[in-house]
């Protein structure tokens, strides 16, 4: 498994109109892989802006390492420019994820999720996902998430609530798309390292394809 990060460029045309719309971004995202994803992978992806600077950096999860010289040759401006950046940083960066889990150990994590329950309809033979929005909602949904996982949450605060739209074309018709976005963060336990390891690849929730999902663990200080 292999994670990426970006530092995007925020003066870029085509980044500004994708931070507004993910599912763009996931689009361009994909180019850095084969037309074909093989049947395992899963690339998930997750936008975070600094606070001061308001640089925009993107972290890439993939099963697969990804070739990012081909995103450079579809939008030469979309990463930050080598002047522009820190000294001694790579730009894209790509490390291969080695994570040694065993149970009962504590790490720290961080999780940009979409939280939702199904909801029957009575006249449609499929249920409609619905947000929470209320802290305490989304907080059980994370421990039973993070249950399924094969962890237990020990500790965990909500970011601030926001809404990310989104449009996305099918049967060449747009479909506006709406979705509640939550930051958490915390700490959480180990129970069953192989059901971790397979969360972790598949990641956390719904509208994977809008910047959701990604599950990023450090060890807990």
């Amino acid at each position: 498994m292999y994670l990426s990060r970006l530092i995007l460029n925020p003066r870029s045309r085509q980044v500004q109109r994708e931070i507004a719309n993910p599912y763009e971004m996931h689009r361009t995202i994909l180019r850095a892989f084969p037309a074909s994803l093989s049947p395992g992978e899963r690339v998930l992806f997750r936008l975070e802006v600094h606070p001061r600077s308001g640089v925009p950096t993107l972290l890439v999860q993939s099963v697969e390492e990804p070739d990012w010289s081909r995103l450079s040759a579809y939008s030469p401006d979309y990463l930050l420019p080598e002047k522009n950046l820190p000294l001694e940083v790579d730009n894209p960066a790509v490390k291969e994820l080695r994570l040694k889990l065993h149970p009962g150990q504590r790490l720290a994590f961080r999780l940009r999720a979409n939280p939702t329950v199904k909801k029957d309809r009575p006249d449609k033979k499929q249920g409609r996902r619905v947000g929470l929005y209320r802290e305490e909602d989304q907080l059980e949904w994370l421990q039973r998430k993070l249950d399924q996982a094969g962890a237990r949450l020990l500790e965990a605060r909500t970011g601030d609530e926001e809404k990310v739209r989104g449009r996305q074309r099918r049967a060449e018709m747009k479909h506006e798309l709406t979705f509640a976005a939550v930051q958490f963060e915390g700490l959480l336990q180990v129970l069953d390292p192989e059901r971790l390891m397979r969360a972790l690849e598949a990641g956390i929730g719904s509208a994977k394809g809008l910047g959701f999902g990604l599950l990023s663990l450090a060890p807990a200080r």
